[in-house]
């Protein structure tokens, strides 16, 4: 699936798209530094105990060069000419970032609601996001190698802690396996195929929506309503666990009363 196909079918999603390519051709443009690989043996006992790789005072991950770019690309953002209110408040998000004494935090905003005060949290967010995961591809890839994701199967990121925004399903029938995805850093981790990643309850199987001739799927607890966007394929994750590719899915989910429990780009 090409993201050409995928805008003829849901031509609706045509501003996210406009927006994304925007902002990751601002993001591939700033010069940040390559992030270092951490000693992966002092980091081993927090990973057993179920500490996600950011959090841990063995790894020390320094996001300083990520917040650095965040505030680089929110101000070149501000310079181009956008769609409705994104120019607005694009203007208003990088003044607060280049004036505000706790910039700095803005990053580590993703991880601690309390740690930076903004008047445009979705922007914030999304931009934060794409940023912070451009940052840690390197690292993400080497974690991925190193981690035994048998011994991780919780239901929040090893890399950043945060709830998964969507999940896929790898292999055939009943030999398949459920990965989930980070929507915060892109990291995907495995996790037991009908347990909800929720509330954690696994005595029953979990429902599902399912949108006929689309890869995608909800996938819901019928327990705590929680859901998640499912991408039942194999080849295109780039787009279809992108999280703005599948907006429309959160509408869907909303209108039937299913919470979502990961970050949300409603907010934008």
């Amino acid at each position: 699936m090409t993201e050409d196909i995928w805008l003829v079918q849901h031509p609706y999603l045509r501003p996210m798209a406009d927006l994304h390519a925007i902002v990751h051709s601002i993001v591939a443009e700033i010069p940040i530094p390559v992030i270092p690989i951490p000693a992966w043996d002092d980091y081993l006992v927090d990973f057993d105990a179920g500490v996600p790789l950011l959090l841990s005072k063995n790894a020390e991950i320094d996001l300083r060069p990520a917040e650095c770019a965040l505030t680089s690309c929110a101000c070149k953002l501000a310079s181009k000419h956008l769609p409705g209110n994104l120019g607005l408040q694009s203007q208003a998000l990088a003044t607060e970032l280049r004036t505000n004494q706790n910039s700095t935090r803005a990053i580590t905003w993703l991880l601690d609601d309390n740690s930076f005060s903004t008047s445009q949290p979705g922007l914030l967010q999304y931009l934060s996001r794409t940023v912070l995961a451009h940052y840690l591809s390197r690292l993400s890839a080497a974690f991925a190698n190193w981690r035994d994701e048998e011994r991780w199967l919780r239901n929040y990121c090893p890399t950043c802690g945060s709830p998964p925004a969507m999940a896929q399903l790898i292999g055939i029938d009943e030999g398949r396996q459920r990965f989930l995805s980070c929507g915060c850093c892109a990291t995907r981790w495995r996790y037991r195929r009908t347990e909800c990643p929720f509330c954690e309850r696994d005595d029953h199987r979990l429902a599902a929506f399912s949108v006929e001739g689309s890869p995608l799927r909800i996938d819901y607890c019928p327990h705590c309503g929680g859901y998640l966007k499912t991408y039942t394929g194999e080849g295109s994750e780039t787009l279809l666990l992108a999280d703005w590719s599948s907006v429309h899915l959160d509408i869907i989910a909303c209108d039937q009363g299913l919470k979502r429990l990961a970050g949300s780009l409603y907010q934008l």
